[in-house]
């Protein structure tokens, strides 16, 4: 049988089956940020998370005045993903990302500053929460940048 051509749409690749966790349609919440009019206020949008070709997730993020596009990969010789970020502002990032047992790490190391962010999916699968951190001197010092709440779409 010829498949060339042919997707297996809707499906992860084995190697991405851990992510299959995040697929799906979800509300999100910032707060505790350091960017929003106080401390107390608090930002929401949604995130939608698909397969593409079998080969990636694709997770877009819609907020009021900003859009963000995530590309989840990995090579399948290799325990930690590659995150492809870019958003509306103009800004790119590459992140390396671990996902293992409901523990979510993203990081990046720039000369510009570094990144984290941690996070845990819930037991039933439902909320993620977690937390963005940066630091300026190479990753000495950590200060929170913002806290981040996944909630599943419902109906979804």
């Amino acid at each position: 049988m010829n498949t060339v051509g042919k997707h297996n749409h809707g499906k992860p690749n084995p190697t991405l089956a851990d992510l299959a966790v995040l697929e799906g349609e979800w509300i999100i919440e910032l707060s505790n940020t350091t960017f929003l009019p106080t401390p107390q206020s608090r930002a929401q949008g949604r995130v939608v998370a698909e397969w593409l070709d079998n080969t990636a997730l694709v997770m877009r993020q819609f907020g009021d005045e900003d859009a963000a596009t995530w590309i989840v990969g990995r090579d399948q010789a290799e325990p930690e993903y590659t995150v492809l970020y870019c958003d509306s502002r103009g800004s790119s990032r590459v992140y390396r990302m671990t996902f293992t047992d409901g523990d979510w790490h993203m990081w990046r190391t720039t000369t510009q500053f570094t990144q984290r962010f941690r996070g845990r999916v819930s037991a039933d699968g439902n909320t993620i929460t977690g937390e963005w951190e940066d630091s300026h001197d190479d990753g000495t010092t950590w200060a929170r940048d913002f806290t981040l709440e996944y909630r599943r779409a419902p109906g979804r």
